[in-house]
């Protein structure tokens, strides 16, 4: 019997989009998390101002497992994302 090793990291990230609707937020959630292995949630909004134009979201934190296979479906999901609302920004945890 052959015991072999592999070496499974998590990614943790968090991500904003400058303005991006409280539903594309839920919308991109949901498509992560159909990716097997990806829990994908939203952030509370942490501004103490209102501003009607401001996403009711603070952004999109995302952990997973990852391997080749899942990296590239996750940020085929965000590119396309990405391509249609703007930029994606990093948030320190």
């Amino acid at each position: 019997m052959s015991n072999t090793i592999t070496d499974k990291s998590t990614k943790k990230i968090n991500l904003t989009c400058h303005r991006l609707p409280l539903a594309m937020y839920r919308e991109i959630a949901s498509h992560l998390r159909q990716i097997e292995g990806v829990n994908a949630d939203l952030l509370p909004q942490t501004s103490q101002e209102f501003d009607y134009l401001q996403s009711q979201v603070g952004g999109l934190s995302l952990e997973y497992e990852s391997t080749k296979e899942t990296e590239i479906k996750v940020k085929s999901i965000l590119n396309y994302y990405e391509n249609k609302y703007g930029s994606w920004l990093t948030i320190d945890n």
